[in-house]
Formats: C-alpha cells, sequence, structure tokens
C-alpha cells in the first residue's frame, strides 16, 4: 500500500472585488491532481512558476486547506481530521521550505530551533535528553555539535538548509514536503544538499514529496516525476522514462530547453508560443490547447485524461 495517496486534489481561491469584496470568481490553482507515493520514495513535481506545485505540497499537509479531493497518510484521511486529529498526526508529516533565510527565526539559537517542536509534541522530554537528540541530528546533517548555541545569521545558505533538514527530520516523520529546497543555493552547495537528502532517506527510509522548477535537479534525487501545467499534471512517469521517452508537447519543451553538455549535439529547442490563460477563466478543453502546435479541434472541446500509454507512464493528451 502506498506512504501518500493524493486523490482529485482541488485548491481554489476566492477572487474578491468592490467594496463589499464580493466573490466574482475563484482562481484554480490546482484541479484534480492525483498521484501516490510509496514508503522511502522520492516523487518529484516539476513545473513553471505559479504552475500551483507549492499549493499542492501545502494542501497535502493542510497547511492550506484542500477545495476537494482526499490526501491519505498511512491509510488515513488527512482530510476529514478534525484539528487535534491533524496536530497529532503532524508529527509524521514535515516540510522544508524554499528560503531558509526567512523559514527560521532569527531570534533563536539552533538548539531552540530544533528543540522546539520535539518538546512540543512530547517526542523528548528533559533537558539533557533534548541537547543529546539535537547533537545527533546535527551530527547526521553535517553540522558541528558547537553551532547548537550559535543564531541563524551565523551560518550560510547552505548551513541554513541543513538546519532546516535536521528540525524536520528530527520529529522521525514519514513523509516529508520539500518545496523547492535547494533553488536558492549555489550550484555545488545544491549537489551536496541532494547527496545529504539521499543520504538521510536511505538511513531513514523516509518518503519526499520534492518540488522543484529544474529539470535536472528533479531527475537526480526523483524516482518518479509529474509534470504539473497550469494546476493540473500533464505527465506522470519514471524518471527516466520522462527524460528519455516525454510524450507530453510541454514536456518535451521543458525538456528541450535543458542545455546539453556536450557542444557536439546541436540544440533543438522547442519555443512555447503564446500566453499562458488567465488561472479565472480557464479554457474549455485541454489547458494546453492555445500553445500546443499538435492542437486539434477535440483538444479545444474536451480536456484530456491522464491516461496510461505504457506501464507506469501517464499522459492527458488527446494526441500521443
Amino acid at each position: 500500500m502506498a506512504l501518500l495517496e493524493v486523490e482529485h486534489l482541488k485548491k481554489y481561491f476566492p477572487v474578491k472585488k468592490g467594496l463589499l469584496k464580493k466573490t466574482v470568481g475563484y482562481y484554480k490553482a490546482v484541479q484534480d491532481v492525483s498521484f501516490s507515493i510509496d514508503a522511502g520514495e522520492t516523487f518529484g513535481l516539476v513545473g513553471e512558476s505559479g504552475c500551483g506545485k507549492t499549493t499542492v505540497g501545502k494542501s497535502v499537509l493542510r497547511l492550506l486547506e484542500p477545495t476537494g479531493g482526499t490526501v491519505r497518510l498511512d491509510g488515513e484521511d488527512i482530510t476529514a481530521m478534525d484539528r487535534e486529529q491533524l496536530r497529532r498526526r503532524r508529527v509524521k508529516m514535515q516540510i522544508i521550505f524554499q528560503d531558509p533565510y526567512s523559514s527560521l527565526n532569527p531570534r533563536m539559537t539552533v538548539l531552540q530551533l530544533i528543540a522546539e517542536p520535539l518538546k512540543e509534541h512530547g517526542i523528548v522530554r528533559g533537558n539533557r535528553a533534548l541537547r543529546d537528540r539535537v547533537e545527533e541530528i546535527l551530527l547526521s546533517v553535517g553540522l558541528n555539535t558547537r553551532d547548537m548555541e550559535k543564531y541563524p545569521h551565523e551560518f550560510s545558505g547552505g548551513q541554513r538548509q541543513r538546519i532546516m533538514i535536521a528540525r524536520a527530520l528530527s520529529m522521525g516523520p514519514k513523509l516529508v514536503v520539500c518545496d523547492e529546497p535547494v533553488s536558492a543555493l549555489d550550484v555545488s552547495v545544491q549537489a551536496q544538499i541532494l547527496n545529504l537528502m539521499q543520504d538521510l532517506q536511505e538511513k531513514l527510509g523516509v518518503s519526499y514529496l520534492f518540488i522543484a522548477h529544474g529539470m535536472p535537479v528533479v531527475q537526480h534525487i526523483s524516482k518518479r516525476v509529474g509534470v504539473m501545467y497550469l494546476g493540473s499534471l500533464a505527465e506522470v512517469a519514471d524518471r527516466n522514462e520522462i527524460f528519455t521517452h516525454s510524450a507530453h508537447p510541454y514536456t518535451q519543451a521543458l525538456m528541450s530547453a535543458v542545455p546539453n553538455p556536450d557542444p557536439s549535439v546541436p540544440d533543438d529547442i522547442k519555443i512555447i508560443r503564446g500566453e499562458v490563460p488567465d488561472l479565472i477563466h480557464l479554457p474549455e478543453g485541454c489547458l494546453f490547447s492555445n500553445r500546443c502546435a499538435r492542437c486539434t479541434k477535440k483538444c479545444l472541446e474536451a480536456a484530456p485524461a491522464l491516461r496510461q500509454i505504457a506501464p507506469g507512464h501517464l499522459v492527458a493528451c488527446h494526441n500521443v
């Protein structure tokens, strides 16, 4: 059984206008998204800025309340839990935010930052036990125990992200949502953090929902990849399959934009024409129809369902 099951997830934000703030429409950030993640697996969610990746991650944890759909963790329906039930379950669901500079309280030491959730949920009791636990988790992410009494401003960006990872994993979670955790870091530091996350995954058996907009980063860390466009999944496949045999025209355009290190291979960049549709007034048919070179009459009339074209390879396109 899958650790995480997301079925028909939706998240709409009301658009209000006028003096009385009347709702005049809805910003459809996430529409009918379904996927699953096995224990110890990394599922990569990739797409351009504004496609709804982060909204999916926050809705899975109910940091944002979903408009519709269900989210199950270990068979338990997260979306049906009340506040107290959800609070107890949050121990097994953690998040690593994108910006380590704004995600750490500047007035708290590293010891306080990591110990606070452990005390709040009663995972570790007693000052000596807390200190020992913080020392253990700091060493596991490549930091020194002397760093416990330091404040966030005394660390580099990569070190701050290690503190974020330490705080998330100190709870012993089964699932960690990684919201673009390396996008604010230098390339060399990105590789260090990605390798660290993979090592910790092998050691702890934790699952990752890894959100990113860079295809190479997703390819490096993910087992399976979902490509999002305008709040919906365009394609889902094994990482090797999606990078060598991508089928959706949007995925193919994303892949063509990845630089090739071999200068003897000519670039074949597939330029996406047109403008991104208004998320309040979406087209009736395929969301990518106004920008797709393969668009037919059927594409304009009916939205394609996410269907299987090969084992484990799903595509939302009429013409594949």
